[in-house]
């Protein structure tokens, strides 16, 4: 069992097409025309983790955040991403102790991993973030939009993309955090304690999600070999799969 905790969302992408430019402002005219919706976010790291055979259970927030994406069908060119809201309701306090009781060590004994995926929406605080971490033995993985600090320390391993690390690397010096630390690159694959290891090349369609796809695949492997090098491998393999497809596609 796979415990994930972290904000959701539903992604909507609406598909259609621009033949002109609006008279009235410098900007395309939107014809709709299909429509596709899935789960996002911590949920999209819970769907591809089922997709690669894991067992899971999540807490996340209630009141869910629509994702909406305009795309031109012929370009895939989105035109616009409105999220309504941009935040959600805190985990509650008693809720984020749940499986700390003794009643709960059954359960927690049983899972392979905790995956916090965090994209700073409200749903977790880092006081909350520390707090669950203190609480498992089995391995933690971080995945996080905030500026890493102390309370993410007990984390075995840190997931970050090259913009949300340029963004924390001011307070790294001080955290020692080197070893758990990975660093997803793009099209050139993930770096891990100075090692970059490449990914395939390929068509690239859409990269959304993609960040969850590698999430679920490192902690799937690693909780298979317990070999992070091999779990990243993994990772970029599957990360590479979906970006080829449209829109936020599973494993």
């Amino acid at each position: 069992m796979i415990l994930v905790i972290g904000d959701s969302c539903t992604d909507k992408f609406i598909y259609g097409k621009c033949s002109r430019l609006c008279p009235e402002a410098p900007v395309p005219v939107f014809t709709p025309g299909r429509e596709t919706t899935n789960w996002g976010m911590a949920g999209n790291v819970v769907v591809n983790l089922k997709a690669l055979g894991e067992e899971t259970c999540y807490q996340t927030n209630s009141v869910k955040i629509e994702k909406t994406r305009i795309v031109d069908e012929k370009t895939n060119q989105m035109l616009v991403r409105i999220d309504d809201p941009d935040d959600c309701e805190r985990i509650l306090p008693k809720i984020r102790d749940l499986y700390t009781a003794p009643m709960y060590e059954d359960f927690r004994s049983s899972l392979k991993a905790v995956v916090i995926s965090d994209y700073d929406k409200g749903f977790l605080t880092e006081e909350d973030i520390e707090t669950i971490i203190g609480n498992y033995d089995c391995p933690v993985f971080l995945d996080t939009k905030k500026t890493l600090g102390k309370w993410c320390v007990g984390a075995d391993f840190i997931k970050f993309n090259e913009f949300e690390y340029a963004n924390t690397l001011h307070t790294l010096a001080d955290l020692e955090l080197e070893e758990k630390l990975i660093v997803t690159k793009g099209g050139e694959g993930a770096e891990y304690k100075g090692i970059l290891y490449p990914t395939q090349k390929c068509d690239v369609k859409d990269l959304s999600g993609a960040g969850d796809t590698f999430l679920a695949g490192l902690v799937h492997k690693y909780c298979e070999t317990k070999d992070i090098t091999e779990a990243i491998v993994f990772a970029n393999e599957v990360a590479a799969k979906v970006v080829q497809k449209q829109g936020v596609a599973t494993i």
